[in-house]
């Protein structure tokens, strides 16, 4: 069992962006109790910043806010490449509202325009909903994700997971790691395609093995493989390293009978503190992918960031 921390799903998160502070607790007494954590933006240019940074479960927008209005957030989060277009956008707005402002907020991409009073139950219920149809949304393109010979992410579904994993990790302020490995194949003796192919299967099944649920595991070439690792800092990945080389060295591959040793190298990435990271999520992957590219025979580089200083140490 891998020994780094469990990190179990974090609950569904909603941006409120809402610089009316009696509105946005009461709202928050809502969904506290209901098992939604929530994240606060008091201008329209901070909801914006944040849904792109924190890519929240749904966002809950105040149509009156004191820089953009609501419906221009709406219509500017739906262009924006880095906002998926599968998050649920809630418009609301303090006093009554004309058909013309509803028909409006769902021009610009809004799944709901709600006015205040607010039904407590009724917001619920909606919020459930919307939150089961984007996850079934994300659940349906993940099967575009995926390798189809090992099942595991592809190159696309990598850096998809990254981005999801980083924005968390941003959140929360925790660290983030990433490692990538690969057999070396030069060194295993007969050279078969087909003895090739047993060795890449056997580190996509230690990587599968070895990682936690929270982690994401993908293929980013023909041998090489990638586990990104939340809440693990620079110390945890470095075991996590030595137990991946242990699993996939401590046994030969046997093909047609015979026995081949199986060495290989690794090259990892880590912040303490993702929050400070100069790097985004798929940047830090890239770099633990250079780092391995880097690994000279059965090596291991670091590509080791200390918030905004990058180090590559070669350690055998």
């Amino acid at each position: 069992m891998p020994e780094h921390q469990a990190d179990p799903s974090p609950p569904p998160l909603v941006l409120l962006a809402n610089d009316q502070e009696w509105s946005a607790r009461s709202l928050e007494s809502v969904l506290g109790p209901h098992g939604y954590a929530s994240v606060r933006a008091f201008t329209g240019r901070q909801a914006i910043e944040l849904a792109r940074r924190v890519h929240p479960d749904v966002v809950i927008i105040d149509s009156s806010m004191p820089d953009i209005t609501g419906i221009e957030i709406c219509q500017r989060l739906r262009e924006d490449p880095e906002f998926p277009r599968s998050t649920p956008i809630v418009v609301m707005t303090s006093g009554p509202a004309s058909r013309a402002q509803r028909l409006e907020a769902l021009r610009a991409g809004a799944w709901e325009f709600l006015t205040q009073p607010i039904d407590a139950e009724s917001l619920l219920l909606k919020l459930d909903l919307f939150v089961q149809a984007r996850r079934e949304i994300d659940r349906s393109r993940d099967e575009s994700l995926l390798d189809s010979a090992t099942g595991l992410y592809n190159v696309r579904g990598l850096a998809r997971r990254a981005r999801e994993i980083g924005a968390d990790a941003s959140r929360r302020r925790a660290p983030l790691a990433c490692v990538a490995i690969s057999p070396l194949l030069d060194d295993q003796g007969a050279g078969s395609d087909h003895l090739d192919e047993r060795i890449a299967a056997h580190v996509s099944d230690v990587c599968r093995r070895m990682a936690r649920s929270s982690d994401a595991v993908g293929r980013l070439g023909r041998a090489e493989f990638a586990i990104i690792a939340p809440s693990t800092d620079p110390e945890g990945v470095v075991r996590l390293v030595h137990r991946l080389r242990e699993e996939v060295e401590g046994a030969p591959v046997t093909v047609d009978g015979e026995p081949y040793p199986v060495r290989c190298k690794v090259g990892y990435s880590a912040v303490p503190d993702f929050a400070r990271s100069s790097v985004d999520a798929v940047e830090l992957l890239l770099r633990a992918a250079s780092a391995l590219r880097q690994a000279r025979g059965a090596e291991t580089v670091r590509a080791t960031l200390q918030n905004d200083a990058l180090e590559l140490p070669l350690a055998r």
